[in-house]
């Protein structure tokens, strides 16, 4: 599972005074990215396979400005075409959960405007990296 540490900025506050729900899909986002660089992926835009099908987020805790926040990333599922992955957001200093999220990632080709089988080196990795899906959250 990957891991990336964050600052909450005042910025990504809103009246209320804690983390704005938008704010937490730029999180994830950044987690994603991150996500990919570690499996071994070029980050050049000239040459992205990826389209974002769907993304999902569940707020647990409320976060507020200047908190330190650890995102968790994992690979829960792959299919032929597309991967899912898992968040979780913690504050570092207590281990606190946040927020729980996923996103589900479709393997494209931009040149033939399809979908397309995710290719042998994607998949052992995303294999790597595989975890089992988190318990979802109760409501």
């Amino acid at each position: 599972m990957d891991e990336i540490e964050l600052t909450v900025r005042f910025c990504e506050t809103d009246a209320l005074g804690h983390i704005n729900n938008t704010s937490y899909f730029i999180y994830l986002e950044e987690a994603r990215v991150r996500c990919f660089e570690s499996l071994g992926l070029d980050m050049n835009t000239n040459e992205w396979s990826f389209i974002l099908a769907s993304t999902k987020c569940d707020f647990m805790a409320q976060g507020y400005f200047n908190d330190r926040l650890l995102v968790r990333t994992g690979v829960c599922k792959i299919g032929t075409k597309s991967f899912t992955l898992v968040h979780e957001i913690y504050k570092a200093e207590t281990e606190e959960l946040v927020a729980r999220g996923n996103a589900v990632i479709v393997y494209f080709d931009f040149k033939k405007q399809q979908t397309a089988n995710i290719p042998d080196f994607l998949r052992d990795a995303l294999e790597r990296n595989q975890i089992l899906q988190p318990q979802e959250s109760e409501t």
